[in-house]
């Protein structure tokens, strides 16, 4: 079978994922990069032996028609206009999560995917995790019952990566559309995907990015940073999340917060068994009568090793022989749909109905 040509859009830290994930697969040949910093993309073709390169995607797309797919990895404001334009392109794409900046920006890429007749993933990578992969056996075999109220927590001591991820006009939001969509997401897909009906947030801001920290310490950084960053998004965000089925999952995701060290935690409570991922499964029920902690043997912490090569084959899978795919874009949709109705709520102190 022909290998399929992709080309990678946004050659920021995240684009690294995707293009190793990309070289590992047989069946794909990285055919082009683009990027708006004319320096990154030249060293990041050196890097991987890429030999088209781009500072325009129009002009990319235009000139090089025989490409079949593409990774969007920009700055959330620029993922709709570029996965608009692939699809319009007659490209299949794979968008780094959030989808957009907002839902109306979601629907507008769904129906452009609809209208060329071309596969709109969203790169909501928990889902392909190991640690998904067993919770969501359990959960499929009924051993938790049913799941009624969920805790997740992404949260950082001194962790903003600056650059375009404090800029507003960029991000669209802080640590709850950069973390909190990650765990947003797990929660919801392993739940069932229930739709949301209603939603309370809070986001402050005071910290920021701690400007008077001298040692900003390690952790991610944007390829972005500079010395003159903008910081107008939330540190802090919380919010409680109402699902059809009665499911109520309350979120936390920060940049600065005071606590002794960050944290990224999911708990899941049923009505025959809770469970804990932090970042080992744990598992709490009864059995015999007793109360009782489970813990499996196999190895049940997040390992990235694999982790987005399990998403880029999944995509290429799809693409290349139409498997139904596991992060579509109406999902992207609905988590857009929380997030603005999460900001909307803390703007306002109110409740949103859905």
């Amino acid at each position: 079978m022909e290998k399929i040509k992709v080309a990678v859009i946004g050659t920021g830290n995240i684009s690294k994922e995707h293009i190793n994930s990309y070289l590992k697969n047989p069946n794909v040949e990285l055919y082009a990069f683009c990027d708006i910093d004319a320096d990154r993309v030249k060293m990041m073709a050196e890097k991987y032996g890429v030999s088209r390169t781009y500072t325009d995607k129009d002009v990319m797309l235009r000139e090089l028609p025989e490409i079949d797919a593409v990774s969007v990895c920009t700055w959330n404001s620029q993922h709709a206009p570029c996965t608009i334009a692939a699809l319009n392109a007659g490209c299949h794409v794979i968008c780094e999560k959030p989808m957009a900046t907002s839902a109306a920006e979601a629907r507008e890429m769904k129906a452009a995917a609809e209208k060329n007749g071309k596969l709109l993933m969203i790169g909501f990578v928990r889902r392909f995790g190991n640690d998904c992969k067993i919770v969501s056996d359990y959960i499929n075999n009924g051993f938790f019952g049913d799941i009624y109220y969920g805790k997740a927590t992404y949260l950082r001591r001194n962790g903003c990566p600056g650059g375009w991820f404090g800029d507003k006009s960029r991000s669209a939001g802080g640590p709850l559309i950069d973390l909190g969509v990650h765990v947003i997401d797990l929660t919801r897909y392993l739940c069932g995907n229930p739709k949301p009906v209603s939603v309370y947030g809070a986001t402050f801001d005071y910290l920021k990015n701690r400007p008077g920290i001298k040692d900003k310490g390690p952790g991610y950084v944007s390829a972005s940073r500079g010395n003159k960053d903008i910081f107008d998004v939330e540190d802090l965000a919380s919010a409680m999340i109402r699902y059809d089925n009665g499911t109520v999952i309350s979120v936390e995701a920060a940049f600065s917060l005071n606590i002794k060290s960050d944290e990224g935690k999911i708990e899941l409570f049923g009505t025959k068994a809770g469970a804990k991922m932090d970042p080992e499964l744990e598992i709490y029920t009864e059995l015999n009568g007793y109360m009782s902690d489970v813990q499996l043997k196999t190895p049940t912490a997040l390992s990235f090793d694999g982790l987005f090569a399990n998403e880029i084959n999944h995509f290429v899978d799809c693409v290349m022989n139409g498997t139904e795919c596991k992060s579509p874009a109406e999902d992207g949709i609905i988590l857009m749909q929380i997030l603005d109705a999460i900001y909307e709520s803390a703007r306002t102190g109110h409740e949103v109905i859905l």
